[in-house]
């Protein structure tokens, strides 16, 4: 439960790695101080600020913004450390207001990594003041608690170092100031209304902001700081990971872009997009040259989270600048409907020159609207494109391609990545531009791939056969990608097969010998997993629910257990259903998941008893199917399985190592 703190009161914290974030009515830059025991900040060095965002344990951004994230690693702080101050101040360039007096009160708040709020801090009082400390995280006996602090200051950052014992106060914040006013940093306006970080996470739990910037929730948050995974519009899927925030409409596409006046260029990026500078390796930029893209270019403690907020940011950057297009669209359309229906209204120009000359004259106004739309929308591809070029090649084996040479350099690994490719995803107006579809680890939902469409985008599947083999070739392909990510003995496959249909499908996983044992054939191997995973189930839930971890059977596999279904329902008795059904439910919440392959239609014969089941899994196409679709706009993603490319050994050298490594763990 999120704590709301008031001023002076604290809070304790149970992780160390966390997040600050900031939400203010106004841009402003964000600071924090590193002081020891007696609370004094020995230096300059012990300030991360814009000039220079980053110390041990702590990074700030760089630019001022209305939003903020400040990541912050508790046991990374210097062990002298014992208060880690977080500090807001407006910018002195003269464009913005000059106390907080003038501005929506700020909100601040501290999240794990995952989004989950742990206390939240909404700073009310403030008046003549342009600089305040929000918030402070300090040691007592060993363990970290955050505070409310909200002690302002109105003659800004200098008065505020120099009250903090800081000798170097005024110089330390005119460099500050100047390296927001200059080029260290760019101003971001205030988002529009119902656009801030706090209003994203409200809407994403559910909630709605009320007057004193706190939430009432009539419903459960999302787990891990993420929305729910529901039907989409028009009865699409969600990917999971998306954030459920609308797409204001922007600028020249939600009123008359033929208006008067100094034409201003539209920023299409995603506003919740985040980016820090280019690693220090990377070769520095002619002058006079714009920076090209750069892989991980985005917020993360590690490369492999880096990577999975840029693709993410990505795919918000391609939503956004395509519902823009399709705005602008839209309104042209209508907008040469009204003229043309002026037209015919007038008896005096529906026939003749007149009235032609009209006519052409809308639809030339149509086409040089529809013109500069599409102009702005190439723009825009064109840089996803070079992002995308640049990325693509960097990926870990976890979010590559299997046609990435990163495979070819494959080694079983240490530890679980933070995500899992599962395929691509593109919209019409930007093919052939793909973004890796990533979903996070471990699984969250189960997944399916489903056999049962009569057709293809492509028309690569001419019957159900082909399709029904496609699909099994697409679920060992996820199943192959799950094994080779994790660990050796962290992930144990179970295979599922009643009339042994997809034995050929099956073949990489069977000869290379990672399965935990024979494909389960006919009504008695089904009974007989289900049976196992069951009560699995039951006993670490029993194990985790009295504290009594140690307590499991010594032969108890505690490692990721995925269950491989094919030709459901084939096979199963009312019983299996039930234990199914079970295991879709309780299993991902320690450790069990389901991948199946089958046809909805299938199992109609159970009618609705099986809905639950097929609404908790995330449909996927063994072919390009547009049946995704994240929550803030609708787009109708056309999804592609990630499939080995025919002809390709990678597969087999890659399940070999996987066995390898598995002989020497077990």
């Amino acid at each position: 439960m999120t704590a709301e703190l008031v001023r002076g009161q604290n809070h304790p914290l149970i992780q160390v790695r966390l997040e600050v974030r900031v939400s203010a009515g106004a841009p402003v830059l964000a600071a924090a101080t590193l002081s020891d025991e007696q609370g004094t900040i020995r230096g300059v060095e012990w300030v991360a600020h814009p000039g220079a965002p980053a110390l041990p344990g702590l990074e700030v951004s760089r630019q001022a913004a209305a939003d903020h994230r400040l990541a912050v690693d508790l046991d990374a702080v210097p062990d002298a450390v014992h208060r880690v101050d977080v500090l807001l101040a407006l910018p002195a360039d003269g464009r913005g207001p000059v106390r907080f007096g003038a501005v929506a009160a700020p909100f601040v708040a501290v999240t794990g990594l995952d989004g989950t709020e742990v206390a939240n801090y909404t700073i009310t009082g403030l008046d003549a003041e342009s600089a305040v400390v929000a918030l402070e995280l300090y040691r007592r006996q060993g363990a970290w608690k955050v505070r409310a602090v909200g002690q302002g200051y109105a003659g800004g950052l200098a008065e505020l170092f120099a009250d903090q014992g800081l000798t170097e106060a005024d110089a330390l914040a005119a460099a500050i100031q100047a390296a927001v006013t200059q080029s260290h940093a760019r101003a971001v306006p205030a988002p529009a209304s119902g656009t801030t970080d706090t209003d994203r996470a409200h809407r994403q739990a559910g909630t709605t902001p009320d007057t004193g910037g706190h939430a009432t929730q009539p419903g459960v948050p999302p787990q891990h700081g993420v929305p729910p995974q529901h039907a989409g519009p028009y009865g699409h899927d969600v990917p999971h990971g998306l954030s459920a925030e609308p797409t204001p409409t922007p600028a020249g596409h939600g009123a008359d872009p033929t208006q008067t006046g100094p034409a201003r260029p539209v920023d299409y990026t995603h506003p919740g997009r985040q980016r820090t500078a280019p690693p220090p390796s990377a070769p520095p930029t002619p002058q006079g040259q714009p920076a090209g893209p750069v892989a991980g270019d985005a917020t993360g403690w590690s490369m492999d989270e880096r990577l999975y907020n840029q693709v993410w940011g990505m795919f918000e950057d391609l939503a956004r600048t395509t519902a823009a297009y399709r705005s602008a669209v839209d309104f042209a359309d209508s907008r040469m409907e009204k003229e043309l229906d002026q037209v015919l209204s007038d008896p005096r120009s529906r026939i003749g020159g007149q009235g032609d000359a009209a006519r052409e004259a809308a639809r030339a106004r149509h086409a040089d609207l529809v013109g500069q739309a599409r102009q702005a929308l190439d723009r825009d591809l064109a840089q996803l494109r070079a992002e995308a070029d640049v990325v693509e090649p960097a990926l870990p084996p976890a979010y590559a391609r299997w046609d990435n040479p990163v495979w070819h350099g494959y080694r079983v690994p240490m530890e679980m990545p933070m995500a899992l490719r599962v395929g691509d995803l593109h919209l019409p107006e930007s093919d052939p531009l793909r973004i890796p579809l990533l979903v996070r680890l471990p699984l969250e939902r189960g997944l399916w791939i489903d056999s049962g469409r009569a057709g293809s985008l492509d028309g690569s599947f001419a019957d159900s056969h082909e399709l029904r083999q496609g699909a099994m070739d697409t679920a060992v392909a996820l199943a192959a990608r799950l094994l080779a990510v994790h660990p050796a003995g962290e992930f144990t496959l179970h295979v599922i097969d009643p009339a042994g249909s997809g034995a050929s499908s099956l073949a990489p996983l069977t000869g290379a010998g990672v399965l935990a044992g024979p494909p389960a054939v006919g009504a008695a191997g089904v009974s007989d997993v289900l049976a196992h995973l069951t009560e699995r189930v039951d006993l670490v839930q029993m194990a985790v629910r009295g504290g009594a971890a140690d307590a499991l059977p010594p032969g108890l596999d505690t490692a990721q257990q995925l269950l491989l279904i094919n030709d459901f329902p084939h096979g199963f008795d009312d019983r299996a259903v039930t234990r199914l059904r079970y295991l879709a439910d309780e299993g991902p919440a320690v450790g069990v998941h389901l991948l199946m392959v089958a046809d909805r239609e299938d199992s109609a014969g159970y009618g609705p008893l099986l809905d639950p089941l097929w609404r908790s899994l995330l449909r996927l196409t063994p072919v390009a199917d547009d049946h995704l679709a994240d929550p803030w706009v609708g787009h109708a993603w056309t999804y592609e399985p990630s499939l080995v490319p025919p002809g390709s050994q990678i597969l087999q050298q890659v399940l070999t190592q996987v066995a390898q490594a598995r002989t020497k763990y077990m």
